[in-house]
């Protein structure tokens, strides 16, 4: 079995389909297929009945008169997503969902929760859809016409530790829709998480993983013997990782690797590991 995040983390789906992207004169069986990509990633994995298509934003799209983003946007804004992720789910759960949907990757941290918390307070549900697929990053990453994926799990896509480790509670396969991936079903995942800053180990779905959950401890508090205010001790595995040596780093790439890492030393060592071109494979409380 091949050693690496696809293979170990449950994301092989995701790491093995290549980004769908709509290029004008396909068929329209293609544009079909890209169409059911879209609602597959907006709407979480989630079953859509023929019934609740949108079937006026599809029609547009096919004759070229919607881009894949503004596909995206009608299907976000729609009563259907607005039911299922928003009117029925807490606050911080729907913004959470918003990340994964529509950016492909968990939320930062609080404060950009907050930012799109304060956005639904001052301009309402569709402002705070348009403020996803009208930034920046949308544009530069997916831009018009390829259709958003799930990418958080690839460490470049994240700003730091913490964000790497949130994106596995909320992707854990794609047999899973967004809302029965696991037994937290509504309740926020990454409220609490986010708020303190805390990463989470990342597990196997396999077995015990199959059900992810928020383990029993607090990850900024080590428990038992030798507890210390630096929390708890990580172990990341990691493949690929060049060796070092005087002043050059070796074209070698070096066999599977293991560090255990104390929570204060994680963004550090995170840094290094993808400066030696290393891929993390998992990381785990001690």
């Amino acid at each position: 079995m091949a050693f690496g995040p696809a293979s170990r983390l449950g994301v092989s789906a995701f790491d093995e389909t290549p980004p769908m992207e709509w290029v004008p004169g396909r068929s329209e069986e293609e544009a079909e297929t890209l169409i059911r990509a879209v609602y597959r990633q907006v709407l979480g994995n989630a079953y859509v009945m023929d019934s609740e298509r949108l079937l006026t934003a599809e029609s547009q799209f096919k004759t070229g008169n919607l881009s894949i983003r503004e596909l995206v946007r009608a299907i976000a804004k729609s009563g259907l997503y607005r039911d299922r992720f928003f009117t029925n789910c807490p606050r911080y759960r729907s913004l959470e969902l918003n990340f994964r949907h529509l950016l492909g990757r968990a939320p930062r941290d609080y404060a950009e929760m907050r930012f799109h918390s304060d956005i639904l307070d001052a301009k309402g549900f569709e402002a705070d859809i348009d403020s996803y697929l009208d930034s920046d990053e949308y544009q530069g990453v997916f831009g018009e016409n390829t259709v958003p994926y799930i990418r958080g799990y690839k460490s470049e896509a994240c700003d730091n530790m913490v964000q790497f480790t949130h994106l596995f509670q909320l992707v854990r396969g794609s047999a899973s829709s967004s809302l029965k991936g696991d037994l937290a079903g509504k309740s926020p995942k990454l409220n609490a998480l986010a708020i303190l800053a805390t990463p989470t180990p990342v597990v196997s779905p396999a077995g015990n993983g199959a059900t992810f959950r928020n383990p029993p401890f607090g990850a900024r508090t080590r428990q038992g013997v030798a507890a210390t205010e630096g929390g708890k001790v990580f172990r990341i595995e990691v493949t690929g990782i060049r060796a070092t040596g005087v002043n050059r780093v070796s074209k070698f790439r070096r066999s599977n690797q293991v560090f255990l890492v104390p929570y204060d030393k994680l963004s550090q060592e995170y840094q290094r590991i993808h400066q030696q071109g290393g891929v993390i494979a998992s990381i785990t409380a001690v």
